[in-house]
């Protein structure tokens, strides 16, 4: 079958549920917050997924994209060469539109010595009812290197979506990873955030998540890094609001293996109504030149501040809703 251009993404020729599901779950992406104009443009790297189905890979020099479908999903390698400066993040899109169903990720991404690259993914399932989406990544980011990934997700208005999200990352001797997480519009579902990184020296990770759960959503999020090298630095920062019966269950390990390296854990979260928010630090230190901290904070709104925003007009609900978005960043 002769292949033709949709939106700068190559696709069968003269196969018109192929448009339809692209164009579909190009719609869903925008839910997600995704800029659909610069991956139509076929001008930046990009792969775009639903369900099993590869629906288009786009390509720059010094990127190299290889992506299979699989029985229940796709997997994907996405690899930046030494040494390349994208200057426009990499998209990827994931998602399904069906309600039910089963959306395996496997993911391995390998940037190259001395790369800078940034990677923007929305995963969106804007329909689901009984559905569950699996990631599971391998992320190696070369000696100095540098990798800024930015995760959006929308989950509909359902709550029925279970995200498993799981993560290993190594970032060599003066390597930079920074990653965001975010959940913040339609209903959670069921969350599990699973990531290990390991450091070496003089490198940083910065891990950020940001959930906002309602109804009987249950979020779990664990994140652990190992600062191995000498030098290294990481964070592992959540913010994380609940309401009406939602749970939520934070568990963070950051651990100082080496000299001069310094770690810090930051949770904030909010709690609403009959919700729950729990919170298990734990600090490994195994050199007397080591520093790791941690702080939480959990508990309501800020009184002050839910005053103004009623004395200017706004219910209880709206409010609380305005001040949780502001700490997730939303605002």
């Amino acid at each position: 079958m002769k292949a033709q251009q949709i939106s700068g993404i190559t696709t069968p020729r003269g196969d018109p549920a192929w448009a339809r599901e692209y164009n579909a779950i190009l719609q869903a992406y925008e839910q997600a917050g995704g800029p659909t104009a610069a991956l139509r443009s076929g001008r930046v790297a990009a792969v775009v997924v639903s369900a099993n189905r590869v629906l288009g890979v786009v390509t720059v020099p010094g990127v190299t994209i290889n992506a299979e479908p699989l029985p229940d999903g796709v997997q994907a390698q996405i690899m930046v060469a030494p040494g390349v400066r994208l200057e426009r993040p990499v998209h990827l899109c994931f998602g399904m539109i069906a309600e039910t169903g089963v959306q395996r990720i496997v993911a391995d991404y390998e940037i190259g010595a001395g790369a800078q690259v940034e990677f923007l993914a929305h995963c969106t399932f804007p329909n689901a009812r009984d559905l569950r989406h699996i990631m599971d990544a391998v992320v190696r980011v070369g000696a100095d290197a540098h990798l800024r990934y930015t995760e959006a997700h929308y989950h509909g208005p359902y709550g029925g979506v279970s995200v498993e999200a799981r993560a290993g990352i190594t970032v060599d001797a003066g390597g930079r990873y920074f990653s965001t997480f975010s959940l913040v519009h339609g209903r959670v579902g069921r969350l599990l955030i699973d990531y290990t990184a390991d450091v070496e020296a003089s490198g940083v990770v910065d891990l950020t998540s940001m959930v906002y759960g309602a109804g009987d959503d249950d979020i779990e999020v664990r994140e652990t890094v190992r600062l191995n090298g000498e030098k290294a630095r990481g964070l592992a920062k959540t913010r994380i609001a609940v309401r009406d019966r939602a749970h939520s269950r934070v568990f963070t390990t950051a651990e100082g293996n080496a000299p001069g390296t310094r770690g810090h854990m930051d949770c904030a979260e909010i709690v609403r109504g009959a919700a729950m928010a729990e919170n298990v630090p734990t600090v490994i230190v195994r050199s007397d030149e080591a520093h790791v901290t941690h702080e939480a904070a959990i508990g309501s709104v800020n009184r002050k501040e839910l005053e103004t925003l009623m004395a200017r007009g706004l219910d209880e609900d709206t409010a609380v809703d305005v001040i949780i978005r502001g700490m997730l960043g939303r605002l």
